[in-house]
């Protein structure tokens, strides 16, 4: 059973950096061909993928957030972990992080979830 887990700080003050880090147990982040994803919900609004970062390293990020976004691994540690740069009120949400399986080119769908995060931004 893969189980994943967000942490990092509840509170980010506008202009600064968000950092979150998933911790992946019961399977590799580096076993073919499953990809991990940062995916976040603003309150009150829908589910947003930000980025992906796959099996063999690889990244794709959302085109509206890709000027700001960093997603890196450790896979000594099973990790994989999101830098959003800049923040501002509107980055305020609940932060998931997924794995996701392979359905078309740089298209996944995602069968593993963590809890979530919530992230709010604020001074």
């Amino acid at each position: 059973q893969v189980q994943l887990q967000e942490s990092g700080p509840g509170l980010v003050k506008p202009s600064q950096t968000l950092s979150l880090t998933c911790t992946v147990s019961g399977g590799s982040i580096t076993t073919s061909y499953y990809a991990w994803s940062w995916i976040r919900q603003p309150p009150g609004k829908g589910l947003e993928w930000m980025g992906v970062i796959t099996y063999d390293g690889s990244t794709y990020y959302s085109p509206d957030l890709k000027s700001r976004t960093s997603i890196s691994r450790d896979t000594s540690k099973n990790q994989f972990s999101l830098q959003l740069n800049s923040v501002t009120p509107e980055d305020t949400a609940v932060y998931y992080c997924a794995r996701g399986v392979v359905v078309a080119f740089r298209h996944w769908a995602y069968d593993y979830w963590g809890q979530g995060t919530q992230v709010t931004v604020s001074s």
